[in-house]
């Protein structure tokens, strides 16, 4: 029997010695052990659970309420304008991933390999807030990476693994429930081999990480550092699988279209145009042509373009796309700033003139839809500082004279002239 002197468990009477933890109360203490045994009895008197149950459920065939593709470009339609092919290959290929997860477990079976996507599209045509967008709908963990920092490991930079630890903190530490998580990498052609030639000098931010991510795409159990960063030896790694986690890349692909041209050997001037340069028009983006070939040329490794089977493009956003953008999406500019004035019970209004302006400044800079906020801003920049003291105004329009004084007296238009 221990002596009263020493610090045991009530319960059992294991010294403090003898076991991980001993929380001490008002007039005794209790062993972890005690804790644990004690937690599995109410799970099974209260709830009816038994600890057998309760393990066999965790290793259960996850259900997720998943809606057809349909529905998940209906969805995508609400927040996101036009882009209906890769909206299409989106939605599809969510829907089949989740669906394999539903898949049940037999050894007989055929079992569904996991299909990531690559995403090409100039800046701003919004294939990060796509693959943002749909995560939200799905309530699944959604992190987002940019591979421009990642480097081979050993050298200064970010390792392939500390992507997962992004996912890993958007899902709250839940080993499980990150293993079933959608990861964005972004700046995926940043990482393209930097030339052909072989050099003295290693290519660590280039060919090197895409060596490294090879294994995350395909599906294998990696240790990570739950805090990101490098790992080391000391440190206490989480072990995640990634056979079912969804990876989708997307990139501008800066100078891909040369690619694409010279592949089909598309021709301004000459006598030999066949049909699929006429149908190919002088406005029309090239990037509907892309191919896994183009990429290979552009500097991707085959075996990395092999793990991304699907390949979808976005368009370049015209005129009318991105006065849509402006003012139809769910979460439009024109509705956010509207409800900010709100807030100061004033209402504010666009005239279409105003709007005009906007989108083509918007083309002008050739920043995408994300350009239409900064302009945005330099015209409202002025209005939202002096309005909410001046306690008189109900109301605001905006007009062309007044977007085109304000914009073009903004650092924003002068940095342009400078350029």
């Amino acid at each position: 029997m221990a002596s009263n002197k020493d610090p045991h468990c009530s319960f059992c009477g294991r010294k403090k010695n003898e076991v991980d933890l001993l929380l001490s109360g008002t007039d005794g203490h209790i062993c972890n052990h005690c804790i644990a045994q004690g937690y599995d009895l109410i799970q099974q008197e209260l709830f009816g659970v038994s600890p057998k149950e309760k393990k066999k459920k965790k290793t259960d065939t996850p259900h997720f309420d998943l809606k057809p593709p349909i529905e998940l470009k209906k969805y995508l339609d609400t927040f996101v304008i036009g882009q209906d092919e890769a909206k299409k290959v989106l939605s599809v290929a969510v829907y089949n991933h989740y669906k394999r997860l539903s898949q049940p477990k037999n050894a007989d079976d055929v079992m569904i390999e996991k299909s990531n996507i690559i995403m090409v599209g100039e800046t701003g045509t919004g294939k990060t807030y796509l693959a943002r967008t749909i995560a939200k709908m799905l309530q699944v963990p959604f992190a987002i990476a940019d591979a421009t920092v990642l480097t081979e490991a050993g050298y200064v930079g970010e390792d392939v693994e500390s992507i997962l630890s992004r996912l890993l903190q958007a899902a709250d530490f839940n080993a499980e429930l990150a293993e079933r998580g959608i990861v964005y990498i972004d700046e995926i052609d940043k990482i393209a081999r930097k030339s052909d030639n072989p050099s003295i000098t290693r290519d660590v931010s280039g060919e090197g990480v895409q060596q490294g991510l090879l294994k995350l795409l395909e599906g294998s159990i990696v240790g990570v550092p739950p805090q990101g960063g490098r790992k080391h030896p000391d440190q206490q790694l989480i072990q995640i699988n990634t056979e079912n986690i969804l990876f989708i890349c997307g990139g501008a692909f800066d100078g891909i279209a040369r690619h694409i041209s010279k592949r089909i050997n598309k021709a301004p001037i000459g006598f030999n145009v066949d049909t699929k340069r006429k149908a190919v028009g002088e406005d029309e983006s090239l990037l509907r042509f892309v191919t896994q070939q183009d990429l290979k040329s552009f500097g991707l490794i085959p075996e990395l373009i092999g793990r991304l089977p699907l390949l979808t493009y976005l368009n370049p956003l015209d005129k009318a796309t991105l006065r849509k953008i402006l003012v139809e999406p769910k979460n439009a500019l024109v509705k956010q700033y509207k409800k900010l004035f709100a807030m100061e019970d004033i209402a504010l209004e666009f005239e279409d003139d105003a709007l005009e302006y906007i989108v083509d400044q918007a083309i002008v800079f050739n920043l995408g839809a994300r350009g239409l906020r900064s302009i945005c801003e330099a015209i409202l920049t002025d209005a939202m500082f002096e309005l909410p003291s001046d306690k008189s105004a109900k109301t605001f329009t905006v007009t062309h004279d007044y977007a085109k004084a304000k914009f073009e007296h903004s650092s924003f238009y002068e940095v342009k002239l400078v350029a």
